[in-house]
């Protein structure tokens, strides 16, 4: 018997305020964050390799022709963003997305309070989201920012930073759910580095199906010879040549 969209939705799971997924839970504890922190810290972006099965990315993209699980639908084009279409999660989130989401933003939140010592900001991150979601609701930032991305031939995503509100994570997750090569031709992601009154510099993250691209949104600390300063960060996404690419993206701060 076929199984519906909405049976889908169910089995794959809508968190709940005592729910999570353990799997994932586990899996994002286990990455080496060590390393992490200082790839950050070098180039403003790392990789967590398989931080998904190749299941649960298949699961997730099969989300994305539902309707009641996501808030609103944007068609890149109609803005200027691009060529493509992304959809906004409403809460609650899927179970593994809402897993993730909080238990990396755990290990990101000294990085981040270091990140806005260096760079002259007040360090504000407290150790739990949900904490710092209240600071994002209280001052009208109250919808979710989790979502999900679907590219095909001729879409790309134009150099942009996610930013919705006051209250700003700077850092950010995105992960891979399609095979490049198999799934689809092109679609790099692509990050540019704008250093004061230097030129940008242009880097291309590897990532395969299942890995998660942890990059800064906005601005990250680099050290000069007179100290830390801030360099602007943008990212964006080639134009694919064939196949079908999708994407999370787990975004730590709500929108307005």
């Amino acid at each position: 018997m076929p199984v519906s969209q909405s049976d889908h939705v169910r089995a794959f799971g809508e968190s709940e305020s005592a729910a999570g997924s353990p799997a994932i839970e586990a899996r994002t504890n286990a990455i080496n964050w060590t390393k992490v922190y200082a790839d950050l810290d070098v180039q403003g972006w790392a990789v967590a390799s398989n931080l998904l099965t190749h299941a649960e990315a298949d699961d997730i993209v099969r989300l994305y022709h539902g309707e009641r699980i996501f808030r609103s639908h944007i068609i890149m084009a109609r803005h200027g963003f691009g060529r493509g279409n992304y959809k906004y999660f409403r809460y609650p989130l899927p179970r593994l997305i809402h897993s993730l989401r909080t238990t990396a933003y755990a290990h990101l939140a000294p990085i981040a309070n270091r990140w806005h010592e260096r760079m002259g900001k007040e360090a504000c991150f407290p150790p739990e989201h949900a904490a710092f979601l209240e600071r994002c609701h209280q001052a009208g930032q109250v919808r979710p920012t989790p979502l999900l991305l679907e590219y095909e031939p001729e879409d790309y995503n134009c150099l942009h930073r996610d930013l919705y509100g006051e209250h700003v994570f700077p850092m950010q997750i995105a992960i891979l759910l399609d095979q490049p090569g198999e799934d689809f031709e092109g679609g790099e992601f692509v990050m540019t580095e704008q250093r004061p009154r230097m030129q940008s510099r242009v880097m291309v993250l590897p990532l395969r199906k299942g890995d998660a691209a942890i990059f800064a949104v906005n601005s990250r600390p680099m050290t000069g010879v007179r100290g830390d300063y801030s360099v602007k960060m943008n990212h964006g996404v080639s134009k694919i040549r064939s196949g079908k690419r999708h994407v999370i993206g787990v975004i730590f701060h709500d929108a307005l």
